[in-house]
Parts: structure tokens; C-alpha cells; sequence
């Protein structure tokens, strides 16, 4: 008798189901595990035989092969044991236990309790959407009441859940989804705190308002750390699908268990390491998991001293930062990502840090300069929308008590009013200046005449090539909002083109 139990497989953020069929035939006593499974999954048969053993089931001394389709879909994880050892025990005691309406998630431990697992949130969605009840570890249950609208029942061990799909007794459905408040993000840092650096604070206003990706450049110590870590701060709250969205990311990255409310609630601020391979940044892997630019969707990616990362990984942020989505193709998977995040980037402006520092004396070569900023692409550094140059603040600055220091409150409101004036600007596919299409630049990107004059003579003078000037047209769209204005002006454009500094002065 063939049995076929239904479970559901993770290939980046979509879900496919997977049809488990076990089949017990005369012959020598072996488990074979077939359909593109990987080790964990081959694995599981030493587990599934221990469970059902020690669970007071009989082990059959036959020949056992278990099929895992489709066979062209790469089957990854231990989340097939619970779907596996039912399949098991419906062909072994000839039942006929209807499998159709359910999917079965989970991790078997060898006393037969189920074990929680990674991807709970992406499967019950989808198990929403298919119109199906879904078993799933006891340990998932919060993270699955996420999901309004869907029939799940969570169990602890596999004769808990024999039992009851035996006798069709499954009756406590979680039906609704779990609440949630969503309230203002608090934080124990402010822009307040930080003392001058009024261009860099426009700048990164600018930045946030219309998603424009920005590098800080300035020698040590000048606040370019201190600046971006204080921009979550300013960024305007997520919605109920940007969370939903965030929280399956991170559920398939198996980022959630350490966490006490599964739901995330405050925009990503991710700040790898500069010693990260292109992998871990991307996403990658034996099976195939989110990187550091996936798990910073819907919120900012930080990369401290950036001409210290691999040069792979580097070059590897080209696709995300142009088209906010990331594809990783393998011999056997083809995984698409989403990457809509803020690039913010940090670097010094020579090796050893100093040059454009008013207080120490820069002891590089014209040669070791070059080398060092030769790190960072052309095409790379075209992509980033706005740069700006910090330098150290003089000691009144630092002494000056006067100094209006504005917090992170009132810049998050500006913000918020720029970001609304982009919703009712643009339809459902784009959501911020940085995202305009080059067909509707001009429609929706009107220059006065002043504007448009100056803007041909930046572009002529500086040589910026064509995505800079599409980039230059839309950061000032940006500023324009800011300073409410329905047309960009020419002062709008002066402030975009002095955003591109890299280009004109320290690259050339």
C-alpha cells in the first residue's frame, strides 16, 4: 500500500508543497530516501525509524522506500520527519487515514517529540492560502498564530498526532491571527547627541526620505558610525505586510528563536563585519539561506570601513543596490531574494585615515591612496546615490552649548510628510523617488528652466555619466519634497550635484 502525505518546501521566500509517498514491499529490510534530498533529509530515516520504535509502534522487518516529489525540487532540512514517519505507519498498519486536507511539519527526535523548526511562518501562510489544515511543532505555535485565517493544530510527539488524524479528533484550531501593537519604535540614542555635522545630517535625511544610498567618507573618529547608527531612529514605522514580510525572512534564516514576540516589529539595521564573505552577504550555501542584504530588507545595511570587504562581495552588491532583489543560481536551485534595503556605507578617505583630518598629518603615498580607493568600483560607487565628506569639528563646536541640537523626533516627521507626498505620487510599484523609473523621469521629475541650465552644465563640466545624472535628478526630487516644492529649483539641483563629490574630486 502506498501512502502519500503532503509537507512543504522553502526555496528562498517561496514555498512549493512536496508529496511524500512511502511504499513497504517484500524484500530485504532497508530504507531508501529518493527524490533530491539532501543529507539532513537522507538522515532522517535513521530518525523516523528510532521515533516510531520507541513511540510503541511496530517496525516492520521490509523493504522501505519513501519518495519525496517532485524530484526536480531540491528537498532540504529535517522538517519532513513528522510527514515521513505518519506516511510510515498509515502503509505499515493499513489505514486509511485521509492526508489530503493536512500539512505536516516537523522535526523528529529519536523518543518520537517533535522538534521545532526553521520557515514555520513562509509554510502556514502557504498553507492559508491552499486552503489547508497544518500540523506543526509545539514550540512553532506562536509564530504560526501570526497567520490569521488558517486551521493549525500544534503537537509534541508523533503518537499525539497518530492518534488524532486516526480518529479525526483534531479540535483545537488556532483560528485567528495573534495581536499586535504597533507602537512607536523606542530607542536609547538620538541625533541630538550628535554635535555638528549639519551637512551630514541633511544628507542622511535626504537619504532616508527618498531610500537614496549614501557613503560617508572622513577620518577616524569624525562620527560616521556614531551617524549611522542613530538612522533607524528616524525611519518612518513598518506596516502590517513590510512586518509580515520582515519576520518570514528571518524565520527561514532561523533567526527568530532566541527572540520573545516572534513578530518584528522595528526595521532591520543590519551591521556585518568586514571580514564577511561574498556568501554570507548575499546568501548562499549548501541550501540555499537569506544573506545579510535579505535580512536587511525594509531596512538599512551598514558597512563600516568598506574598502576592507572582499572585493567579491563588494562587486556582488551591484544587482540589489539596482533592482532591490538578489538571485542566487545553483547547479540544482535558482532562489530569488528580496533586498530593498537603505545602503549606507563608511570609509576612510586613505589607509591611514588622515588626510582630510585638520588636526593629524596624512603619511600615505599618492600610489597607497590610489590603491586604497581603487577598492570600491566605478560601477559601485556610481550606484551610490549621494556622498558626502565629514571632517573634525573644531573645539567650539565640541564646547558650544548653545548649539540647537535637532533629535531624532523632529527629522522623523519631515520624513514621514516626504514619504507620504511619494505614496500619493506613484502607483503600487513604486514606492520612493530613488525607485523612478528613467521612462517617467521627466514626467514626474519637473526642473524649472534655472534647474534644468544648471543641471547641464554639472553634467558637462564633471563628466557624470548617464545613471549619475539620472541619480542626481532624483536625489533632487527628494529635496525638492523637503522643501516642498512642487517643481525641483535650481537650488535643489545645486545641493543633489554636491552630493556627488566622489565623482568629481576624490575618484578623479
Amino acid at each position: 500500500m502506498v501512502t502519500k502525505v503532503f509537507c512543504l518546501a522553502c526555496l528562498g521566500l517561496k514555498v512549493s508543497q512536496v508529496e511524500i509517498e512511502v511504499d513497504i514491499q517484500k524484500g530485504l529490510p532497508g530504507i531508501s530516501v529518493i527524490g533530491l534530498a539532501d543529507e539532513a533529509v537522507r538522515e532522517s530515516k535513521h530518525r523516523v525509524k528510532s521515533a516510531i520504535k520507541n513511540s510503541g509502534f511496530e517496525i516492520p522487518s521490509k523493504k522501505i522506500v519513501i519518495n519525496l516529489a517532485p524530484a526536480n525540487i531540491q528537498k532540504s532540512g529535517s522538517h519532513y520527519d513528522l510527514a515521513m514517519a505518519l506516511a510510515w505507519l498509515n502503509s505499515n498498519f493499513q489505514t486509511n487515514i485521509d492526508f489530503q486536507k493536512y500539512y505536516l511539519i516537523g522535526e523528529l527526535s529519536l523518543d518520537g517529540m517533535i522538534r521545532p523548526v526553521d520557515g514555520i511562518l513562509p509554510m502556514v501562510l502557504k498553507a492559508r492560502e491552499d486552503n489547508k489544515k497544518i500540523i506543526i511543532p509545539c514550540e512553532n505555535k506562536q509564530e504560526a498564530s501570526l497567520v490569521e485565517g488558517v486551521q493549525l493544530y500544534a503537537a509534541k510527539d508523533l503518537k499525539e498526532v497518530y492518534n488524532l488524524l486516526l480518529n479525526d479528533t483534531c479540535i483545537y484550531w488556532q483560528k485567528n491571527g495573534a495581536s499586535y501593537q504597533n507602537n512607536i519604535s523606542s530607542y536609547d540614542i538620538d541625533f541630538n547627541e550628535v554635535k555638528g555635522q549639519q551637512q551630514a545630517k541633511r544628507a542622511i535625511e535626504i537619504a532616508v526620505a527618498g531610500m537614496h544610498n549614501i557613503l560617508m567618507i572622513g577620518p577616524p573618529g569624525v562620527g560616521k558610525s556614531m551617524l549611522a547608527a542613530r538612522i533607524p531612529t528616524i525611519l518612518p514605522e513598518m506596516n502590517r505586510d513590510e512586518m509580515i514580510e520582515v519576520t518570514k525572512i528571518h524565520s527561514i534564516a532561523g533567526s527568530l528563536k532566541k527572540r520573545k514576540v516572534p513578530l518584528i516589529t522595528e526595521r532591520p539595521f543590519r551591521a556585518p563585519h568586514h571580514t564577511l564573505s561574498h556568501i554570507a552577504l548575499v546568501g548562499g550555501g549548501t541550501r540555499v539561506m537569506p544573506g545579510e542584504i535579505t535580512l536587511a530588507h525594509h531596512g538599512v545595511l551598514f558597512m563600516d570601513e568598506l574598502p576592507e570587504f572582499n572585493r567579491l562581495a563588494l562587486e556582488s552588491l551591484r544587482q540589489p543596490l539596482e533592482k532591490k532583489e538578489i538571485n542566487i543560481a545553483r547547479a540544482q536551485q535558482h532562489v530569488t531574494f528580496p533586498s530593498n534595503f537603505l545602503f549606507v556605507g563608511a570609509m576612510n578617505p586613505c589607509p591611514c585615515g588622515y588626510l582630510l583630518s585638520k588636526d593629524k598629518t596624512c603619511r600615505c603615498t599618492s600610489y597607497q591612496i590610489q590603491k586604497y580607493r581603487n577598492k570600491i568600483s566605478g560601477p559601485l560607487l556610481d550606484r551610490i546615490d549621494i556622498h558626502i565628506e565629514l571632517t573634525n569639528i573644531g573645539l567650539e563646536s565640541i564646547f558650544d552649548k548653545k548649539e540647537e541640537k535637532e533629535g531624532s523626533k523632529e527629522i522623523k516627521k519631515r520624513i514621514e510628510n516626504t514619504r507620504s507626498k511619494q505614496i500619493e505620487r506613484f502607483d503600487t510599484s513604486v514606492q520612493f523617488n530613488s525607485q523612478i523609473k528613467n521612462k517617467n523621469l521627466e514626467k514626474l521629475c519637473n526642473l524649472s528652466q534655472n534647474a534644468e541650465k544648471m543641471l547641464k552644465k554639472a553634467v558637462k563640466y564633471y563628466n557624470f555619466s548617464l545613471r549619475a545624472y539620472t541619480k542626481i535628478i532624483k536625489v533632487a526630487r527628494t529635496i525638492a519634497d523637503l522643501e516642498d516644492h512642487n517643481t525641483i529649483q535650481e537650488t535643489d539641483i545645486a545641493e543633489a550635484v554636491q552630493y556627488r563629490s566622489l565623482d568629481k574630486a576624490l575618484w578623479l
